[in-house]
């Protein structure tokens, strides 16, 4: 079944809260899913009731070469993450001069992961280390998340996305005249572009202070019944093509 990575265009528009929300969701529609943070923020586990004190996960274990499948965690039924983890400082400056050679053990074990569970959710940071681009590329979708500003809208026109590459539109806010603007010209010019947008929610930060995926912390509220959609969209035109 498929792989599908989130990442945002630039910082901050929203990839974790997004891969936490959509992991929910599809566990929600009795989908086994298995969520993966690769940012150093390793903030994927505050969406999952991770304790702040806890710093084990897949890096340092890799790192300190440990088996990375003892880090992973179970928050439900069918729904499981693995946490980056705390790194050392030295651990930080080994990871930035490390190859793609580093997470292999990882990469390798995708297939398995793919026959073990429904979906697999990768949270890619935007800025991309070396050894974290061979999951972008392995991914059966690489969802691209985009804020309707400025910033995003200049980003377009710079790099070159990968062939597999979805976009999809978060934190909308229709009151601004500027990011209607932008959604018109997007909907006009921009291939592969999702067609459901999430809007600005503010249950999806408070879900963060609980330390719950925004559908379980208020399932009734926007973004949950979009992210819910989005779900679904991706079981019918992602899915259906790994039966």
């Amino acid at each position: 079944m498929p792989v599908i990575a989130l990442q945002g265009l630039r910082g901050g528009c929203g990839a974790t809260s997004l891969s936490a929300a959509l992991g929910w969701a599809l566990n929600a529609l009795q989908e086994s899913v298995l969520v993966i943070d690769f940012s150093t923020s390793n903030q994927l586990a505050a969406h999952f009731n991770l304790p702040l004190t806890h710093s084990q996960g897949w890096v340092p274990a890799l790192l300190e070469q440990r088996p990375w499948q003892q880090c992973a965690q179970r928050y439900q039924t069918g729904l499981d993450f693995l946490p980056f983890g705390a790194l050392s400082h030295q651990q930080t400056l080994t990871l930035q001069t490390a190859d793609e050679h580093f997470a292999a053990p990882l990469l390798n074990a995708l297939p398995a992961l793919k026959a073990h569970y429904r979906w697999v959710i990768l949270d890619l940071p935007a800025d991309l280390l070396p050894w974290q681009r061979s999951f972008a590329h392995a991914a059966d979708r690489l969802l691209q998340v985009l804020s309707l500003d400025a910033n995003c809208q200049l980003r377009l026109h710079h790099p070159r996305f990968l062939p597999h590459t979805l976009f999809l539109i978060n934190q909308f806010n229709a009151n601004s005249q500027l990011q209607q603007d932008l959604h018109q010209l997007w909907l006009r010019t921009l291939k592969n572009l999702i067609p459901q947008v999430i809007h600005r929610d503010e249950a999806l930060a408070e879900a963060l202070m609980m330390k719950q995926p925004v559908g379980e912390y208020r399932p009734h509220a926007l973004a949950s019944e979009e992210i819910n959609t989005l779900a679904n969209w991706l079981l019918l035109n992602v899915a259906g093509g790994h039966a």
